[in-house]
């Protein structure tokens, strides 16, 4: 590990301000309690994640305890690309196998303009940042997993999202992008025609038979008295096993964490993956993050641009060792 230095919050998967759940209108806050057969007696925002939207445990007058996500139909709650999220969400959810360490999904519903999904509420943390490493160890084993258990994939889902959709050719065509981002080295710039090539084949490359979760961060993580559940699962998507470890292990490394590259190729699910395959996969990732980070804020999230800058950098410098 790097250090135990104190990270920068921004780093920490807060990338905004959320909405709590008093918002939720009257009546949806009604239906819930019906449908949950008691009045809620107390709510606790979640700090995490990179929606605008509720989240809140929810403890009820009789002392149970649940997890609610609720979307209104406004810019404000992150509407309307953020309802879609949610609907795919409680497909994926309720799709999942038993075995598979996610949130169970107790329902899910639609009233009044706004999403709702309500989950078993899971008795855990996300892992202490900057990453201590058998923390980190335990997330690691995780992967390995879920790779065993969604492999072949339980249910019919997309392929991999960000792969192959011409992010770098996007700042080629837009040049004054990149200029707006002196962190982005010159290799970069000198490369584009190569990056934008790879990033072509990133969606072939990143084909497989395995359900991956495409969004594994430690705000998507919870640390456990039995091990590391796995939430959030809307961009769940059907590629190569390796993807996940792929996914998370630039944000591990801004967050305090070793660096990608051995990591991956000691890890049981890279077993199979070919490093030219892996260069393709990782210029998307790279490239998806790079132009996430030209362009403005979305409403209520103010810092994802910071985020997905970090972890960009760091993608960035394992893609030219892979390339070298």
């Amino acid at each position: 590990m790097k250090g135990s230095e104190p990270l920068d919050p921004v780093l920490t998967g807060r990338a905004g301000t959320r909405l709590d759940w008093g918002a939720v209108p009257e009546a949806v806050r009604i239906d819930v309690e019906t449908r949950l057969g008691a009045p809620v007696a107390s709510a606790l925002t979640s700090e995490m994640g990179f929606s605008p939207a509720v989240a809140a445990r929810l403890e009820l007058a009789d002392h149970r305890r649940v997890f609610v996500k609720a979307i209104g139909p406004d810019h404000l709650s992150g509407a309307p690309g953020g309802q879609e999220l949610y609907r795919r969400e409680a497909r994926a959810a309720a799709s999942l196998p038993e075995a598979v360490p996610a949130p169970r999904l107790l329902g899910s519903w639609e009233l009044e303009g706004w999403v709702v999904l309500v989950f078993e509420a899971v008795e855990g943390r996300p892992p202490m940042l900057p990453w201590r490493s058998d923390e980190l160890a335990r997330v690691l084993d995780g992967l390995t997993v879920l790779a065993e258990l969604l492999t072949p994939a339980p249910f019919d889902a997309p392929p991999v999202p960000v792969l192959g959709n011409r992010h770098w050719r996007s700042l080629q065509d837009r040049p004054a992008l990149l200029d707006g981002l002196p962190w982005v080295d010159t290799w970069v710039r000198q490369d584009l025609d190569q990056l934008v090539e790879l990033e072509a084949l990133a969606g072939e490359a990143a084909t497989g038979e395995t359900l991956v979760h495409t969004d594994i961060r430690a705000d998507n993580v919870l640390i456990t008295g039995k091990g590391v559940v796995f939430v959030d699962w809307p961009h769940a998507a059907i590629g190569a096993e390796w993807i996940d470890l792929m996914f998370l292990l630039p944000s591990v490394a801004m967050q305090g964490g070793p660096e990608p590259n051995e990591t991956f190729w000691a890890h049981p699910v890279s077993r199979r993956a070919d490093r030219n395959d892996a260069a393709r996969v990782l210029a998307g990732i790279a490239g998806f993050f790079v132009h996430g980070s030209s362009q403005p804020a979305p409403p209520g999230l103010p810092n994802l641009r910071t985020f997905q800058a970090a972890q960009g950098r760091q993608a960035l410098s394992w893609l030219r060792r892979l390339l070298e």
